[in-house]
């Protein structure tokens, strides 16, 4: 992940040394240890060849490149990063110098063209090429020389923003280059246990037609759902009937087929040397026919963590081909980088929903998490998400920075200057409340005001409305400004807190309790249903200000 921590300006403590770091991560409860352990234990002394010299346990994740990249195609990339890094922590030895690793971006552009997106251009030009390959498909948005590079450069382009350290692989390139052609002949060599596999696993219908290859039409380029008969293993010869019925006999080497994903993925963990892939709980089922087959291939299922689906605001999967819930963009123009993993490292066992609503607050949990790293002892940053975060892209020291103004409140401000307020006219209420309120100072607050105003105006605005008070909340609202008349400018949130509290507390006004009196707040004040600690928005908004809000309720 991006490192605000080189970019701020304040001093941040040095972290743990990795000895320390080593011998808490062994018992550390959080989610990447317990996942890393399952490595250890696969490879006590390390992964290596037969000659015993020491391998990289190699990492993968898998794209499906039939859609735009969207968060849950980036949560596998992070995820595994978590994992990858706390491997290595785990393995540090006395020297400092943890075990060797790699990270495999794996797109699976090789696969044929199922359904036309909803969300992309010319789609008549994708319904032509339904069936042939992504890779060989010309690309819609016209920037690129297939359909498969413009949504693979779009991951790339992500993957990189955020500093990942990865490689890159094409499947449709190691099946074009020949990469692949010895793996697919050991396919055809146990072509007959593999279909055992396959076989009972399929509703009869299916299983007629059913072949672990699928060859390429040498007259359409469709990839074809057609029995295959070997003819010889060794040379990499098929029969099979192609698009018009004749009877084809040619190789499936060099691009000239590709396999059912499934056998597709158990050639790739044996191909590759694979250790490590996580997966949906969609995949459950996948993942254990493919471990299978996997070993038959001589090869073994890699570890791995099968996680919850995202959910979109409807309770709905996210897909590609719907584009539903979140785009990476749309966290990102309003939302941190930070928040958008410190929200996908939590409970990743767990559904989570993903839409626009759940930004704000995980950008304030990030910045109260990283508030409290530096002062925690080693045992509990280990269990603290943003000590993983800020390891991603191998930085290692401590960081206690905090964020002068939370995103809540900030948003809160904003939502009163309204939908035409600038960034400038944010940072002049900013004097109110921040020490040294200078964007250069605060790189982070001023990329967040950013955000909170795009938030305010696509989000906020158009739904804010404020009502007249009922007749005690008119009472109350007369009072506080009473009692605020009296304070001055600079009372500070804490006695501004105390002044809202008191008055709500207040019988004469008939709350029944403080929530339905901070309640009435919001909705006659700034509009919302919600808000922020009322001290803190009084220091942040100036108290003149306030007063004019109060006084503007009380007049509609």
């Amino acid at each position: 992940m991006t490192d605000i921590a080189q970019t701020e300006t304040a001093q941040t403590p040095t972290g743990p040394s990795d000895r320390a770091v080593y011998e808490a991560a062994q018992v550390s409860k959080a989610w990447p240890f317990e996942e890393a352990r399952k490595l250890v234990k696969r490879y006590p002394g390390g992964k290596r060849d037969a000659a015993g010299n020491l391998l990289p346990v190699l990492f993968e994740t898998g794209y499906g490149p039939s859609g735009l990249p969207h968060i849950g195609t980036f949560q596998e990339v992070l995820r595994t990063t978590l994992v990858r890094r706390a491997y290595e922590a785990l393995t540090t030895d006395a020297h400092g110098t943890p075990a060797p690793t790699r990270l495999v971006a794996f797109s699976d552009d090789m696969d044929g063209l199922r359904k036309v997106p909803d969300n992309v251009p010319d789609k008549d030009m994708l319904a032509a090429n339904l069936g042939r390959p992504l890779s060989r498909i010309p690309d819609p948005f016209g920037t690129h020389d297939s359909f498969a590079a413009h949504n693979n450069a779009m991951l790339r382009q992500f993957l990189d923003r955020f500093g990942f350290d990865y490689e890159f692989v094409s499947s449709a390139e190691c099946y074009n280059s020949g990469a692949f052609d010895a793996a697919l002949i050991n396919v055809l060599r146990h072509y007959d246990a593999i279909q055992a596999i396959m076989l009972p696993t399929l509703r009869e219908e299916r299983r007629q037609t059913y072949s672990p290859v699928l060859p390429v039409s040498p007259t359409t380029g469709v990839v074809l759902q057609v029995p295959v008969t070997v003819v010889d293993a060794e040379a990499g010869l098929v029969r099979f009937a192609d698009s018009d019925g004749s009877i084809v006999e040619a190789s499936i080497l060099g691009g000239q087929a590709k396999l059912q994903w499934k056998v597709d993925w158990a050639m790739r963990w044996a191909a590759l040397g694979v250790d490590y892939e996580m997966c949906g709980k969609d995949l459950t089922d996948s993942h254990l026919q493919s471990g299978r087959i996997a070993q038959v291939l001589g090869g073994r299922r890699p570890e791995g963590l099968i996680y919850e689906l995202f959910l979109d605001e409807k309770g709905e999967k996210i897909s590609k081909s719907k584009g539903n819930g979140l785009t990476i963009d749309q966290w990102l123009e309003y939302g941190s980088e930070e928040s958008l993993g410190f929200y996908l490292f939590r409970e990743p066992k767990s559904a989570k929903s993903l839409h626009v609503g759940i930004i704000p607050r995980a950008v304030d949990e990030y910045w109260q998490f990283r508030e409290k790293l530096a002062s925690q002892p080693v045992e509990q940053q280990l269990g603290n998400p943003v000590w993983h975060l800020l390891r991603t892209n191998g930085y290692h020291g401590g960081a206690g920075d905090t964020l002068p103004v939370t995103y809540g409140l900030l948003l809160n401000l904003v939502g009163v200057l309204g939908a035409g307020a600038s960034r400038d006219q944010v940072w002049s209420y900013l004097g109110n409340y921040v020490a040294q309120a200078d964007p250069a100072a605060h790189p982070a607050l001023d990329a967040l005001v950013t955000r909170a105003l795009a938030y305010n105006r696509d989000l906020i605005a158009p739904t804010l409305q404020r009502r007249a008070p009922a007749a005690n909340e008119a009472a109350a609202l007369a009072a506080l400004d009473a009692a605020l008349a009296t304070m001055t400018a600079d009372a500070g949130a804490e006695a501004f807190q105390t002044m809202v509290y008191e008055v709500g507390k207040d019988p004469a006004f008939g709350f029944e309790s403080l929530r339905d009196w901070f309640k009435a707040l919001y909705e006659t004040l700034l509009g919302s249903s919600q808000g922020p600690r009322m001290g803190s928005f009084i220091a942040l908004y100036g108290l003149a200000n306030t007063r004019a809000l109060i006084a503007e309720a009380l007049a509609s």
